[in-house]
């Protein structure tokens, strides 16, 4: 479980996060919606050690990651797959170099990594792409070998930022369809970043929403629409 608590984090004069609590349970899919500059992505990378909060405790099985010595921090993060907005490929490497990149300190045989390899393209819904560099592949492409990349490490949590942004209907809906069936496949934790609401509501079994610095409502996802908290319909019908 990961368990955050009065998490704050700011930037010069900016204050982005103003003590945020939040509770992840094991096993489920938690979304955290909220406008543009609210926190969302700064959360993320506070929960997977990448930002060091100002102030707060960020449990990771019940080991606070805000006090740990940087080689336990690296130990903790090895539980983590990360989903970046933008796929965060190495351009200069094929897909089957992007994939297996972090697998390699295994001193496995060629033969494995390439089994290994064409195991993750199939989980994401892809095959015989393995020579094909970034540059030859569409948005939608990219996400699911980055999605791929991010599996190859056998997360027990996956954090994905935005993983639906920039895709046409088509592709969101897909990516949606792989975050559900990676979740049942592989039995992880996940915490998702998404403006996009439909998505949120079919991915999630909570929804929370982050304003102001804060998470100020958490909703069982089928019942969001129907919230009676007003900062919550406000943000559904585009007034925050």
């Amino acid at each position: 479980m990961i368990k955050i608590v009065n998490l704050y984090k700011s930037f010069g004069n900016k204050v982005v996060l103003q003590g945020v609590d939040l509770e992840v349970y094991d096993g489920e899919t938690i979304t955290i919606i909220g406008g543009s500059g609210q926190g969302k992505t700064v959360l993320l990378k506070c929960i997977i050690g990448l930002l060091k909060p100002d102030k707060g405790k960020i449990f990771v099985d019940g080991v606070d990651i805000t006090t740990v010595d940087k080689k336990m921090l690296r130990n903790i993060q090895k539980k983590f797959g990360y989903l970046f907005q933008s796929s965060a490929l190495f351009d200069s490497m094929t897909v089957f170099e992007n994939i297996s990149f972090g697998l390699r300190h295994l001193r496995l045989t060629k033969e494995e990594l390439q089994r290994r390899v064409k195991l993750y393209l199939s989980y994401v819904g892809l095959k015989d792409i393995e020579h094909l560099y970034p540059s030859e592949l569409s948005g939608g492409m990219k996400k699911r070998v980055s999605l791929a990349r991010t599996i190859a490490y056998n997360p027990q949590y996956i954090l994905y930022d935005e993983p639906t942004t920039g895709l046409d209907p088509q592709m969101t809906e897909i990516i949606t369809d792989l975050i559900i069936s990676l979740q049942k496949k592989l039995n992880v934790t996940s915490i998702v970043v998404t403006h996009d609401i439909k998505s949120a509501i079919k991915v999630s079994q909570r929804i929370a929403l982050l304003a102001e610095g804060k998470i100020v409502a958490i909703e069982p996802a089928e019942n969001l629409l129907y919230s009676t908290n007003t900062i919550v319909q406000k943000f559904i019908k585009g007034e925050t």
